[in-house]
C-alpha cells in the first residue's frame, strides 16, 4: 500500500494541468513594470502555477466531456513521468534566467543589479502556494460532491449537481467575504486608525496664528491625523523661500481638515471653508484644492514645488476622507473619497465664483493616485463650463479614472498609450520623466489639465483585459522606463501587473508610483506659468528641493 502511494499521488495530478501550470510558472518569472522582491515573486509564481493547472484541468474535463480519445492508462502514466521531468527542467531554466530579467528593469531605473533572485526559495514557496491552493480547490470539489449526493436523493442528478455547486460557492463566498474579509478589514482598520491618531513628538502645534492647528485655528491639532499634522508642519516657510533667494516671499497657506475634525462630510467641508476664510486663502494669487490619498497623505513634492514657484503666494486646502491605504480605501469605502472631494470642490468653487473675477485667485485641482481619481470626479464639467477653473494636475492616475481612460482611448493617431497626445494638446497634456509639455502643435488654452504619469506605473497601466489581450501600451515603442524584455502572456501578465501594484511604491523616486519633485516642478511651471523663472533657475530649484540628486 505504501509503495503504491507515490504512484497514486502522481495519478491524482492532471498532466495537462501540470503542463499549463509549468508554462504559466515559467512566464511569471519574466519582467513586468517594476522590480519584484523575491517573496512577492514567489507568491505570483505560485498563483500562476495554480492558474495554469486549473485551466489545464478544465481543458482536460472538456476533452473527456466531448468523449475524445485518450491514451491507455500505462501510457498516460509514462507521459506524466516524462512531463514531470520536463517540467522540472523548464522551471529550473527559467528560474536561472529570472535575475537577468529583473536586472533589465533595475537597469532602466538606475538601481544596482541583483546577483541572484534566490531561485530555490522562489521555487519552494511557489510550490507551497500551489499545494495550498490545490488543497482548497479539492476541498471545494469534495464539498460540492457531498452536497450533490444529498440533493440527488430528491432531485435528478444534473439538477443535484448544479444545486451542489451553487451551495458550495455560497458557502465559500460567505466564508471569504463575510468572515475572512471582515476580519482582514477590521484588523487593518484598527491598525491604521491607531496609526492615524499617533502624535509624533517632533511635530509641535504651529505658533503662527494663520496656520491650521494653531491656538487661533478653528481646527484642533490632534484631530488633523498623522498625515495632516505632517502636511502642515513640514511645508516651507517664508524664511525658507527667502533663503533660496526669492524676494518678497510669503508664508504659504495650508489648510487641512482631518477625519476626526468633524463627524460628517458636510461638517468637515464647512470647517475647511471657514478656515480658508479665516486665514485669507481666497486673497492669494493661486488656490489649490488638493485631494489626499487614502491614508490622508498629500504628496509634499506636489505642493512644495508650487509654493516655491509662486514665492509662497499659494493657498491649498485638503480634507481627509480615510486613514486606510488607497487600495483598501477603494475596497472598503469606494464612494466616500469622491463624495468628500465633490463636497469640498462645490463649497470652494461656489465661494470663489462669487468673488470679483479680476481679484480672485487662479483655482486648480491636484491629486496623486486615489487622490487623482477622486479629484477628477469632484468637478462635473457641466457645472463649471460657464465659469471654468484654471486647471488640474493629476499624477499617477489609477487605471479606473474615467476621464483618463477616455482621453487615452481617443488619443491622436500615432501617439503611444503611455504618452498620448489628445487633440494636439489644446486642453489636456501628458508628461513623464522627460518634460514633454511644450512639445505640442496646438496653443494651450486658459483651461489646462496635466497628467503626470510614468510608463512603469502599474497603478496607472494595470489592464484587467490583459487576461486575454495585449495592452496597447505594450505595442509599438516602449516607455523609457519599461523593459524591452517585457512580453504579454494571457492570464500571467494580469497576475504580474497585479503584483506590480503592490510593489509600485517601492520603486526608486522617479519611477513606478514614486513621483519626483523635479517632475512636479516641470508640470506646475508649464501649467501655471509663474513669473521670474528661466531654465537655469528651474534647474537650481530642482537641485535645492528635488529628490533625484
Amino acid at each position: 500500500m505504501m509503495r503504491d502511494l507515490p504512484l497514486r499521488i502522481l495519478r491524482s495530478f492532471s498532466a495537462t494541468g501540470l503542463l499549463l501550470g509549468t508554462v504559466f510558472f515559467a512566464f511569471s518569472l519574466t519582467p513586468s513594470l517594476v522590480p519584484r522582491p523575491f517573496l512577492l515573486q514567489a507568491l505570483v509564481s505560485g498563483v500562476a502555477l495554480t492558474s495554469g493547472y486549473a485551466l489545464g484541468v478544465i481543458l482536460r474535463w472538456l476533452w473527456d466531456y466531448l468523449q475524445l480519445p485518450v491514451p491507455p492508462g500505462r501510457v498516460r502514466l509514462w507521459i506524466k513521468l516524462g512531463m514531470a521531468v520536463l517540467f522540472v527542467g523548464v522551471a529550473i531554466g527559467f528560474l536561472v534566467q529570472a535575475s537577468k530579467w529583473q536586472n533589465s528593469v533595475r537597469m532602466l531605473m538606475e538601481m544596482d543589479p541583483v546577483e541572484g533572485t534566490r531561485p530555490f526559495s522562489v521555487g519552494v514557496i511557489a510550490l507551497l502556494v500551489f499545494l495550498a491552493l490545490l488543497f482548497l480547490g479539492r476541498l471545494f470539489l469534495w464539498i460540492k460532491r457531498q452536497m450533490a449526493r444529498k440533493y440527488n436523493r430528491v432531485v435528478p442528478q444534473r439538477i443535484a449537481w448544479l444545486a451542489g455547486l451553487a451551495t458550495t460557492v455560497f458557502v465559500f463566498w460567505a466564508l471569504i467575504n463575510g468572515v475572512l474579509a471582515s476580519w482582514v478589514l477590521n484588523s487593518f482598520d484598527a491598525s491604521f486608525r491607531q496609526l492615524d491618531t499617533l502624535v509624533e513628538a517632533e511635530l509641535d502645534p504651529p505658533t503662527n496664528p494663520a496656520r491650521t492647528g494653531s491656538a487661533e485655528s478653528l481646527l484642533d491639532w490632534d484631530d488633523l491625523g498623522r498625515q495632516g499634522r505632517r502636511h502642515i508642519a513640514r511645508g516651507p516657510t517664508r524664511e525658507d523661500l527667502e533663503a533660496f533667494g526669492l524676494n518678497e516671499a510669503m508664508d504659504p497657506i495650508r489648510i487641512y481638515v482631518g477625519l476626526n475634525s468633524a463627524e460628517t462630510i458636510e461638517e468637515r467641508t464647512e470647517l475647511a471653508l471657514a478656515e480658508m476664510q479665516r486665514v485669507g486663502a481666497f486673497e492669494r494669487s493661486t488656490l489649490v484644492i488638493a485631494t489626499p490619498t487614502g491614508t490622508g497623505w498629500v504628496d509634499p513634492g506636489g505642493i512644495n514645488s508650487l509654493e516655491y514657484l509662486h514665492r509662497g503666494d499659494v493657498a491649498s486646502v485638503a480634507v481627509q476622507y480615510s486613514y486606510l491605504p488607497s487600495w483598501l480605501s477603494l475596497l472598503a469605502q469606494a464612494d466616500y473619497g469622491s463624495e468628500t472631494a465633490r463636497s469640498v470642490f462645490q463649497a470652494v468653487y461656489h465661494h470663489w465664483q462669487q468673488l470679483p473675477r479680476e481679484t480672485r485667485p487662479r483655482l486648480y485641482l491636484f491629486g496623486l493616485s486615489l487622490g487623482a481619481l477622486n479629484s477628477e470626479r469632484s468637478a462635473d464639467v457641466w457645472d463649471i463650463v460657464g465659469d471654468p477653473i484654471h486647471g488640474a494636475l493629476w499624477s499617477g492616475p489609477p487605471f479606473r479614472s474615467d476621464t483618463w481612460q477616455w482621453v487615452t482611448a481617443q488619443r491622436d493617431r500615432g501617439t503611444p498609450a503611455w504618452l498620448p497626445v489628445f487633440r494636439e494638446g489644446a486642453v489636456i497634456r501628458f508628461t513623464n520623466q522627460h518634460n514633454t509639455l511644450a512639445d505640442h502643435d496646438a496653443e494651450w488654452g486658459p483651461f489646462r489639465i496635466v497628467y503626470l504619469q510614468y510608463a512603469s506605473d502599474p497603478i496607472t497601466f494595470f489592464e484587467p483585459r490583459s487576461v486575454y489581450r495585449e495592452p496597447q501600451w505594450m505595442s509599438g515603442p516602449r516607455g523609457p522606463d519599461v523593459s524591452p524584455s517585457l512580453r504579454w502572456f494571457p492570464v500571467v501578465t494580469t497576475l504580474q501587473l497585479a503584483a506590480d501594484i503592490a510593489a509600485a511604491e517601492t520603486a526608486p523616486i522617479g519611477y513606478g508610483h514614486a513621483y519626483a519633485t523635479e517632475h512636479y516642478i516641470d508640470a506646475w511651471h508649464a501649467l501655471t506659468e509663474p513669473d521670474g523663472w528661466d531654465a537655469l533657475e528651474i534647474e537650481r530649484l530642482k537641485a535645492e528641493i528635488g529628490d533625484l540628486n
